[in-house]
């Protein structure tokens, strides 16, 4: 879309972030980045997204082309070479920054100077806008990777009334990746001490590079309403709760959405059997193909309890050590597990999957081809969190007729409620406390449900009729984009 086809409502947004579905992806970040720009462009805006070109991004899979020739971005010691690479994921732009130096590895994440290499991808974004001759009017950075965008566009960045006019949304995802530099690359900003704010409380040699994201864009968001409110106190600030208070005139939470597209069970070619609301029936030939699988026994009857997550204490896994046997037990369930992280959740979950074989089903490992099969094959998803700020299981869990367990916490609670046997009310099931004994009570209440199979349809009914696309969410970041670039004038 060029400047002669935009109307004049017609807004220019870069889309920041450090991953994008399906071409680079680490979490829900990438599907989130994968799916609102096309949500925005769907409304008539001009859309772009640019990420690292990671050595695990294949050029001839994704088509990737010369998008400027190379140029150079300026460090305060040096000019260090980039290149820009392009593509296009349903019909968004996406631009690549390549880098020898910083992005020519496999994985995304986890090396010792991620800090560097991401103050250089923030830097590097700015001078490729440049080079393209496209003028964006909002930049939407997400988390930490791209916190520095709006403080060195607050500064004016070095002074070239190119981007003078330019505003900035920075969206937090999940409050607790801060991005904890040493205070040493403050040279790489090119910012210096500006940059330092006695306010925020670091430790000595140390720089938190999410909460500059947060002091200095012109709007702040984050991903839940829930969560957005949350964050403005001690127990779930992570430190950052009076910045976060500091700015929250400013602060908005938007629930994230699903790309109903990719998460749809009447297309999904991972399951053995596509249904849909009118056709649900169909659901258990995928729970029986999931048994099979999985090597449980194959009984209808019995409740398959799915739990795809990444095993951390986060997710709220440390409740189920108590009860997961009485589950098995006493409530006769079945329990597919899929995820990776802690050691001493691999080896609990281990332990359980070689205690309950034909009962349990325990996968220690990312696979996203396994994760639609229990999305699409189980009964109940279950998400104990101890905070969750969106969360994308129970949308996709809903989506596919799944019932959901959660706790009721940041966008667990403003997708899920709980369901009222008297009036028929809910989608789910919620437990508040957080405890072991509140969360075996909502499983059990569930388990319950499930053996009364028209009160289940009926539940399953409503959460596949709930509204969990990204089309609402797409308008509300629009007026958001609007109210920023008001707020940029008037700074």
């Amino acid at each position: 879309m060029n400047r002669s086809e935009r109307s004049e409502d017609s807004l220019r947004v870069l889309f920041v972030s450090s991953e994008v579905a399906p071409c680079a992806k680490a979490g829900g970040l990438a599907d989130v980045a994968g799916s609102l720009p096309k949500a925005l462009r769907a409304l008539g805006h001009d859309v772009r997204i640019i990420l690292p070109r990671y050595g695990c991004l294949d050029p001839a899979r994704h088509e990737l082309q010369p998008a400027h020739t190379p140029f150079s971005v300026l460090l305060p010691d040096r000019d260090e070479p980039a290149g820009l690479l392009v593509m296009a994921i349903d019909g968004v732009p996406v631009y690549a920054v390549e880098s020898e130096r910083y992005f020519a590895r496999e994985a995304i994440y986890g090396y010792p100077d991620d800090g560097e290499r991401f103050l250089f991808f923030c830097r590097a974004v700015l001078e490729a806008v440049k080079h393209l001759g496209w003028k964006p009017d909002v930049v939407h950075c997400n988390d930490w990777h791209t916190a520095i965008i709006p403080s060195l566009l607050r500064a004016g960045h070095e002074g070239d009334p190119f981007y003078s006019e330019i505003a900035t949304i920075f969206t937090i995802h999940n409050l607790a990746y801060q991005g904890i530099v040493d205070r040493g690359l403050l040279g790489m900003t090119g910012l210096g001490g500006s940059l330092l704010q006695p306010q925020i409380g670091e430790r000595e040699g140390q720089i938190n590079l999410m909460s500059r994201g947060i002091l200095s864009a012109d709007l702040v968001t984050t991903v839940s309403p829930t969560y957005a409110q949350e964050i403005l106190t001690p127990e779930y600030g992570a430190g950052l709760d009076a910045v976060l208070n500091h700015r929250r005139a400013r602060l908005f939470g938007v629930l994230n959405g699903i790309d109903g597209e990719a998460f749809n069970p009447a297309t999904d070619p991972h399951l053995v059997t596509r249904y849909d609301i009118d056709s649900l029936d169909r659901k258990v030939e995928n729970k029986m193909a999931l048994q099979r699988e999985a090597r449980l026994a194959e009984d209808q009857s019995r409740p398959v309890v799915g739990i795809v997550s990444r095993l951390a204490d986060q997710k709220g896994l440390d409740l189920l050590e108590p009860i997961v046997e009485p589950l098995l037990n006493e409530a006769g369930v079945q329990l597919a597990l899929l995820g990776t992280g802690e050691p001493h959740y691999h080896d609990f979950f281990r332990w359980i999957g070689e205690r309950y074989p034909g009962q349990t089903a325990i996968a220690l490992t990312f696979d996203v081809d396994l994760a639609q099969r229990i999305y699409g094959g189980a009964d109940i998803l279950l998400m104990p969190s101890r905070y969750e700020p969106c969360g994308l299981g129970q949308m996709i869990a809903m989506r596919y007729g799944t019932v959901p367990v959660v706790r009721r916490t940041g966008g667990l609670a403003d997708t899920v409620s709980d369901y009222q046997p008297a009036t028929g009310q809910g989608n789910g099931f919620v437990f508040g406390n957080y405890t072991s004994h509140a969360c075996f009570a909502a499983l059990v209440r569930a388990v319950e449900a499930f053996r009364r199979p028209d009160e289940w349809r009926r539940l399953q009914r409503r959460g596949m009729e709930a509204d969990l696309s990204w089309a609402s969410s797409a308008r509300r970041y629009v007026e958001l984009y609007r109210k920023a670039r008001e707020l940029k004038e008037m700074d």
